[in-house]
Order: C-alpha cells, then sequence, then structure tokens
C-alpha cells in the first residue's frame, strides 16, 4: 500500500510537498525524503511528535533511539500513520527550528515500484527558517511562585524545612 503524505513547511508563505511513499518504510525514510523535498541535506537532527487532529504536539519520535527504544528506524508508517488524515509534526534541526505539518493525504492500494517520490511541489522554503515564539502555559502557582507574595511565595530558607 502507497501513502501519498502531504507536507506543509510553517512559513507565511505556501510551501507544500506531496510525497508518495511505501507504507513498509519507517519514519527514517520519510525524515530523508522530507529534508531533500525542501532543500535540505537530512544531517540535522530532527524529530516527529504524534499528534491528534487539532495539531496538539504528543510524544516525540526522535531520530536516533535515546535509550527507550523508539527512533524513526523503528516506527514504521503502517504502525504509525494508521489512517487517512493521520497528522504528525515534524521538526528539521533544532537551532533553526524548521516546522512542519505531516498528514496522510491519500491511501493508495496499488503498489508502485518507483517511490518514495516527489508527486507535487509548490512553493520555495525560505533561506531561514522563521523565528518560533514559546510560550509557557499559566501553570497557576505550581512552583510555589506567587506574584502577591513575592518571587518564590513565603519560601525563604531550604535550611527551615525538616526533609
Amino acid at each position: 500500500m502507497n501513502f501519498r503524505i502531504r507536507v506543509i513547511l510553517d512559513v507565511k508563505k505556501d510551501v507544500i510537498r506531496d510525497i508518495e511513499i511505501h507504507n513498509s518504510e519507517n519514519l527514517e525514510t520519510l525524515h530523508k525524503e522530507i529534508a531533500n523535498a525542501f532543500g535540505f541535506n537530512g544531517q540535522e537532527m530532527a524529530s516527529f511528535y504524534r499528534t491528534d487532529f487539532d495539531w496538539n504536539q504528543g510524544e516525540e519520535i526522535p531520530l536516533f533511539d535515546m535509550g527507550d527504544g523508539l527512533s524513526m528506524l523503528s516506527c514504521l508508517l503502517k504502525d504509525t500513520l494508521l489512517h487517512k488524515g493521520e497528522k504528525l509534526i515534524y521538526v528539521y534541526d533544532f537551532m533553526a527550528m524548521w516546522t512542519f505539518f505531516v498528514e496522510v493525504s491519500e491511501i493508495d492500494k496499488a503498489t508502485k515500484k518507483e517511490i518514495p517520490k516527489i508527486i507535487f511541489a509548490f512553493g520555495d522554503a525560505p533561506e531561514k527558517a522563521p523565528e518560533k515564539e514559546f510560550k509557557a502555559e499559566n501553570l497557576e502557582d505550581t512552583f510555589g511562585l506567587n506574584e502577591d507574595e513575592g518571587e518564590f511565595g513565603e519560601f525563604e530558607n531550604i535550611d527551615d524545612y525538616d526533609f
């Protein structure tokens, strides 16, 4: 079975690639295809992130196994992307933070021999990644920080606590 995977670069102007790939390939192969499709050499660190249908970022699938057995090499597309509409976030080069939205747009039961390949390309990737602004959620004083009571609330000295 073949997947048509739409990859959209998170920039202001539309930059889209559709990649056709066999579902028996792993995420490392998809990583290399995405990097190539957008003009990158594929030599930087990267990760996929599972998402829900609203693109909320979930579990990381790193390029290399970080000790828990999970890596792009160990994740086959057929086990990771189960249905049309299934989504992932892909981050390439953690210094630049190129971010992509990855979605299965079509599943074809026929198997083609000349894949993976780029079957659609629109727009050109900018030379420099856009700056990302990261904001933390309001943790509602989870760490004992309270603006009304100074920087650390009533906390004075660690020696005052009996552990």
